[in-house]
Order: structure tokens, then sequence, then C-alpha cells
């Protein structure tokens, strides 16, 4: 006789959406799962207990939608990340579930402030920057569209890093997001996966004579995993983001304890732990290197066991149709040794042959790029593979040993091809190319914007794209509508469905219908009012954050993202030196009102980066003091940029600067982000500026800057000092960079910024674009001069942002790739 009694659960009926019965579980969990009561009360505890009621909703949907995809046995996806930047969850949650009129109306009877419990949610701490703010994006889009998707990723007990700023430096804190919990996980540890690392190969022969190959003697870690509910659209369907933690297989060695030896005992827990303590842990160390790696192998192989432990469950150790029924997108190199440990589970454990088993794997993966820079490219030390993961190493060496072979019969003879395309590198110090080992291993290899695509074809991978043309497609990035205009700007959004109806939540195309209303009159000053709500909201944020006062009829000049010498921070400071220089001798007739606001992360170990992030607050620290620019000019570095932070900038500003070096950007998302909400972009022809250009027309666009063929051109023979002399513009800004008017206290500090701008080799080529960015925002403050036609720009910037939905992308995704069927989720027996 069965342990276990089947739970009986048909007379369950689904939590309501209804004021009553939002209240009552609100009151429960408050009273009776948290134990507080008025006496008792703080705001955390309220949003815990919010939360929760939200979540019994979501749960409904998870199960009714993981019914559905069983009851059909559907074809699905696992999205494999390394980041998933999904900010907060509550305001996303009561958008998602349709609650509406309901859930305000049960927050008055609380009490309860909805601004108020929102901002006490953390952001999740599990990004940094636009790959898992896309991930994010991408798993919204899927919920919403039916298809059956679920995100694998790592549950980070630490985020990036808390950024402050003290003198102008960047200061990194630990940023514990899940110190007050998160209460929109569910631990599922009946699922935990052991990962081996270390150990040893050996070889075997079964009763069968059949030659076997195992790995023994390995240092194994628990992967305990988590999920996370990811509700579609008003539609019923919630996904799951599945994120594993870490923990050591034995909690504690008594044999150490007892003979008086602590620190051993837990030893082994500490370093379990560590794989998922923090997000990308600086690897200006060989440890941090090791550790990043560490995560990569325990994401691939902890989401690899998962999908083969539900497989085995239903099938068996029958395969056969094991590709028709999965695919595998690997979000850029970071999960790519996922290549490999499949083919180790399906030979090792599951007793398939070499061929049988690589005609599975090179036909469920898929691979997206999102870096032109070759240096982004992962590649990892031999040596290290062969330490941490062996067999898989030995995998590795025969998948390239074979693609070697395949080379040859392509070009016979020719070293230089083997040499370029090898998996592997030769040489004293060989490495494994990550990239080339996704490229290989994958059916499809996507970049994430025309250009970017264009370029990996023509460029960095060339040559596979000579050996497989078909292989290499472009899939450009979009943003979720949900939270990049009807979540964090519902003032404009209520404006746009007053006008063209709620159609574009779900299809953004809709937002064309727009483009008439850009010559009304009444509409233009309804859209000027809105957007000047959320520039006071946006100044409000600054003078909480910083202190300093924003002129909210200035121009609302914003770039925030990633500090990186590529996207190019560093020509917008040089631009706001100029503005300076130009208030200094007087040049004003006619100007137009600017306030600067910078934001983003430096990486810990990036010291140009964090050196610009310096230069950046020196200048505001100038600009900000000196009577002369008050009511013309201001400039902000905002600290710890996130998601939520985002969310308020993005309605507010004006004019978006997204101007990398041509040629360097894969696509960039924020630029559709802002673009969605009405604000214009000053940018370059780089990544998916030049579609946004297409789409919105050149005469509503601010271009500035080389093309990438000019770049290239133009890098063969740079003279930037011939440059400086030639632009009495720049060769100001330089003086006066140069005389340490901005460092006066810390001389020299700023040199290297400095000799990088006259350096021949500067790959992102600042000086050479100066120009061009000063006539361009020359342009900017002319046209914001004439409110009419600003506006009418801005609206018909949101009237053509329809193509950068990440609905759309994901239609792609489906139809090029993945081909799911989308599914409607029906009520799973007994709920």
């Amino acid at each position: 006789m069965s342990k276990h009694k089947k739970i009986e659960t048909t007379a369950l009926t689904p939590p309501g959406h209804d004021s009553e019965s939002l209240v009552k579980d609100f009151r429960r969990y408050f009273s009776h799962t948290l134990g507080r009561n008025h006496y008792q009360s703080t705001p955390h505890y309220e949003y815990i207990a919010l939360a929760m009621t939200l979540r019994d909703r979501l749960m409904v949907g998870v199960n009714n939608t993981r019914h559905t995809y069983e009851h059909h046995d559907s074809r699905r996806v696992c999205y494999l990340s390394m980041e998933y930047l999904i900010g907060r969850s509550l305001r996303n949650a009561a958008l998602n579930l349709d609650l509406g009129d309901e859930f305000n109306t049960a927050l008055e009877q609380l009490g309860l402030d909805e601004e108020e419990i929102v901002e006490l949610e953390h952001d999740a701490g599990l990004g940094n920057g636009g790959l898992g703010r896309l991930a994010a994006c991408f798993l919204d889009s899927c919920a919403t569209l039916g298809l059956p998707v679920i995100g694998y990723g790592i549950r980070y007990q630490y985020g990036m890093f808390r950024q402050k700023i003290a003198d102008g430096h960047q200061i990194e804190e630990p940023d514990s997001w899940l110190r007050g919990g998160h209460p929109w996980e569910i631990e599922r540890p009946e699922y935990e996966q052991p990962v081996q690392f270390g150990g040893r190969v050996e070889r075997y022969i079964d009763d069968d004579g059949r030659a076997h190959t195992r790995w023994v003697d390995t240092h194994d870690v628990l992967a305990i995993p988590f999920d996370i509910p990811v509700p579609g659209y008003q539609n019923g369907t919630v996904n799951t983001l599945r994120l594993w933690s870490a923990v050591a297989t034995d909690e504690f060695n008594l044999d150490e304890f007892n003979a008086g030896s602590y620190t051993e005992a837990v030893a082994a827990r500490i370093a379990a732990e560590n794989i998922t303590m923090v997000l990308y842990p600086n690897d200006a160390s060989e440890n941090g290197k090791e550790l990043r790696l560490r995560q990569q192998y325990f994401l691939a192989s902890a989401s690899l066991k998962d999908v083969f432990r539900q497989w085995v469950n239903r099938h068996g150790e029958n395969f056969d149709n094991f590709a028709d029924k999965h695919c595998f997108q690997l979000n850029d190199t970071h999960p790519s040794i996922a290549v490999a440990e499949l083919m180790r589970l399906l030979i090792d454990v599951h007793g398939l042959t070499w061929d049988a088993a690589w005609n599975i794997t090179s036909n469920c993966m898929a691979y997206t790029n999102h870096t032109l820079l070759p240096e982004a490219l992962e590649c990892w030390s031999v040596g290290l593979l062969e330490q941490l993961v062996p067999r898989v190493m030995e995998i590795v060496r025969e998948i390239n040993s074979r693609f070697i072979a395949e080379i040859e019969v392509r070009w016979p003879g020719d070293p230089e091809y083997r040499e370029r395309m090898a998996i592997i590198t030769e040489g004293p110090d060989p490495v494994v190319r990550m990239a080339h080992l996704a490229i290989v291993g994958s059916y499809s290899v996507n970049g994430v914007a025309e250009l970017h695509s264009k370029l990996l074809k023509q460029g960095l991978f060339s040559d596979f794209h000579q050996l497989w043309p078909t292989r290499l497609n472009n899939k450009t990035n979009g943003v979720t509508q949900r939270r990049w205009l009807k979540a964090c700007n519902p003032e404009l959004s209520n404006l746009i469905t007053a006008s063209i109806g709620e159609g574009w939540v779900t299809d953004l195309e809709q937002l064309k219908n727009l483009a008439p209303l850009a010559r009304d009159a009444a509409f233009r000053e309804s859209w000027q009012a809105v957007k000047q709500a959320n520039k006071m909201k946006v100044a409000a944020l600054v003078k909480e954050g910083c202190g300093i006062e924003l002129y909210p009829d200035a121009i609302f000049d914003v770039q925030v993202k990633r500090i990186h010498e590529y996207k190019r921070q560093l020509l917008n400071v040089l631009h706001v030196i100029h503005l300076l220089q130009r208030i200094h001798r007087g040049d004003v007739a006619d100007w137009t009102p600017r306030c600067v606001l910078i934001g983003g992360k430096a990486a810990p170990g990036y010291f140009m980066a964090k050196l610009i992030i310096k230069l950046i607050n020196n200048v505001a620290k100038v600009v900000n003091a000196d009577p002369r620019t008050r009511g013309l000019l201001r400039l902000v570095f905002l600290p710890n940029y996130n998601v939520s932070t985002m969310e308020t900038i993005c309605p507010g500003c004006d004019l978006s600067a997204q101007i990398s070096t041509a040629g360097k950007e894969a696509s960039g998302t924020g630029n559709m982000k802002f673009m969605i909400n009405g604000a214009l972009t000053i940018g370059t022809l780089d990544g998916a500026n030049i579609e946004i250009r297409e789409a919105v027309g050149a005469d509503n666009f601010f271009l500035c800057g080389m093309n990438a063929e000019e770049v290239a051109e133009k890098r063969e023979q740079y003279d930037p000092k011939g440059i400086v002399a030639a632009d009495d513009d720049l060769c100001e800004v330089m003086e006066v960079l140069q005389s340490g008017h901005f460092n006066l206290s810390e001389p020299g500090i700023f040199n290297p910024i400095i000799d990088s701008i006259f350096s021949p080799h500067d790959a992102w080529m600042t000086a050479a674009d100066f120009p061009s960015f000063v006539a361009a925002q020359r342009r900017v403050a002319s046209t914001f001069g004439d409110r009419e036609r600003w506006t009418e720009m801005s609206i018909l910037n949101t009237a053509a942002s329809g193509h950068f939905s990440s609905d759309r992308t994901i239609r792609e995704y489906n139809r090029d790739i993945w081909r799911l069927e989308p599914v409607s989720p029906v009520r799973e027996p007994g709920h």
C-alpha cells in the first residue's frame, strides 16, 4: 500500500478577483501567516501580505498552464540566461491578472497607498543590464502569446551591487535584495538536481562488452529550484521562471567538527553556496573567473537535468522525438556549455551513441549573440575546464575534432580557416571559444538587430556563414509595452487608450493610429501636459536622490545604461563641457535650457568606466555650482540606476541619447523604451537605432556620427590630434579638460581619459564624432524651442514604435526557430 495519499482537491474554489476576496485574503495572510495585527503593523508586512494575496491567484494560472501544456504534450522552449532583470513584480501582477478597479477598491478598504506599497519591493537582483531586461521582456511576451516557454536562471543572493557615489567615485555595496524575503517565489526542493565538479573520468566495459565512460569522485553541489510565476496579459497563462540556488550535499562534516575544526566542517557548504552568492563576480582575478565558469555550468547542468527528469517521467528512456519536443535558447555565450553537457547526459547517463546524441543536440540548441565586441565573447582556459569539468572538456575536444574534419572537407589544406574557426585554439595556452561551441552545436544563430546580424555575417562569424549560409538570422529586439508604457506611464496610456482604444496593449502596431492626431492641436496639448507631469516626477526623483533642482521646462536629455567606453557617456560629458564653455563666453542668445541626466553602473574591475563616472560627477559639481549656469544647464549623475528608476525616468525623457560608436552596439533596448514613451532619439547609425530611424522617418530623428563603414575606413588612418586641432569647439573642450579645471585638487586623475581621446588607437573614436554630435545637439535645441513641432515629433515617435514590441520579436523567434503551438490554459482537474 502506498505511503502517500493523493490529496483530493476537487472541492477547491479558485480565489476570487473581487475586492471582498482580496481584502479577506490579505487580512488572513497578515494576521495568521505573518502573525501581525494593527498594533504590530509595519509597511513591509503589508507588502508581503499583499504580494502573497496576488501570488495565490497567480498559482491558479501556474497550475492550469502546466496542466494544459502536459495534456497537449506541447513542444516547449527552455530559455537559458544568466540574467533576468525582472524589476518589481507587484504592479505587474495586478495588471496582468486584470484585477482592475477591484484591486484599487481593496486597497482603499485596507487603507493602503499603492505607491507606498510598491516602493517597499526591492528590485530583484538577477541582472545588470540590457541582456537581463530583454530576457524579462521575452518571458512576458511568451506568456502573453500563450507559448510554452520556461525560463531557467540563477537565484543570486546578492545582485550586481548597490551603487553609491562618494566624492564622485563609484562605491559598490552589497545588494542584498533577498534580505526581506521574496514572496513571489515558490521553493521546489523535490526537484533538486546534483551538479558535478572536479573528479576524474574513467572507462569501463559492461557485461555486454560495450565501452562506457563515467565521471567519478566528483564534488557535487545541489541545485534547488525556486519558481517565479510569469503571468501573461489577462489571458490566464502563467509561465514559470525557474531559478537555481546552490547548497552543499552535506550540510555539515561531523568528523571535522568532532576533531575541533569548525571552519573546515562548514567549508563545503560555504564553497557550494558561493556559486549562487553574487551576480557575475568580478573576474579581475583567477578566482573570479573560476566562479563565473562554475555558475555557467551550474545553470546549464541543473536546467538540462530538470528537463530530463520531466522527459523520463513521461517517456522513459526513449529519446527518439526529444528534439521534436524541445528547443534550448542560449541567451548569449554564457550558457553555451549546455551544448557539451547535453551530449554528456545523452551519452554517459542515457546510453546513446555519439551520432544519435549529436543529432538530438544539434537540432534542439539555438544561440542568440548579443555582442560585436570580440573581447566580450567568452573564452575559457582548457586547463580550467579540465580541472572543473573534466568529462565535459573531453566532449568539447571531440566536438572540436569532428568539426575540424568538417572544415577540412569544405576547405581542404587551408590551415587559416581551421585556425579561425576551431572551437579550441592551438598554442601553449589553448582556450575554448564558447561562441564557436554554441554556433557549431546550434541549428539557429541569431543577431538582435539588422545591422548587428549583417556585421556578424560579414565579420565576426563570416567563416561560419560561408559554411552554413542559412544558420545565421536576425531577430531585432523588442520590449514589452505592458511594463514599458501601460504600467510605467499610466497617464499617457490612458490618453492613448481614450484616443485609439486599448488594443495596442497586445498589438503595439495599433499605435500607428496616433499619427493623424499629431496634427491635432488639442491632442498635442494633452500630450504635452502628460509629458510635463512625468518630468515633474523625474525632477522629484533627482531632488531626492541627488539634491539637485532640475528645470521642468528644459530639455530632459537622458543617457541611462551600463557605463562602457563604446556607449560613449564620455562623448556626452564632453558636450556638456562645450555647453559650459559657451555659457562662460556669453554665447547664450536663443539658448534652450537643458538638464542632462546620466546613470548606470560600471563593472567593479573596469577602470576606465569608473573613471568616466568620476569625470561626469566632477563636471556636474562644477556646472551645478556655477551661478552663470542657473536656469540654463544642469548635469546629474543618478546613482544606482535600475529597472524601477527607469520606470520613472522613461516617461519623463525628452531626448534619448543612443550614441555608441557605429558597429559596436548589438541592438539596445533603452532606445525602444524611450521611443514608445514619446522621447526623440539623438543617435548614431548603430544597433536598432537604424531601424528606429527608418520607422519614424529621418525628419523625426537626430542623426549624428559616422556609420559603421565610415568608422572602419577612418580607423586605418585615425588622427584625433588633427581632428581636435581642426575643430575650435573640441579644441576648447580639450584645453579646459587638460587644464585641470574639473580636478583642481586631484591633479592628473583624468589623464588616462585625455590620453584615450588623443590616441590614434582609440577604438571608440570619440573625437571623430564630437563635431557631428555638437551639430546634432544644436538642431535638438532649435527644434525644442518650437514646442508644437517637438510635440508632433514626440507623438510620431510613439506612433511608429509598434515594430519594437517584444511580442513581435517573440513571434519571429517562434515562426523561424521555435515552432511552438500557442496554447490557451484550461482549468486543471481539481481546481
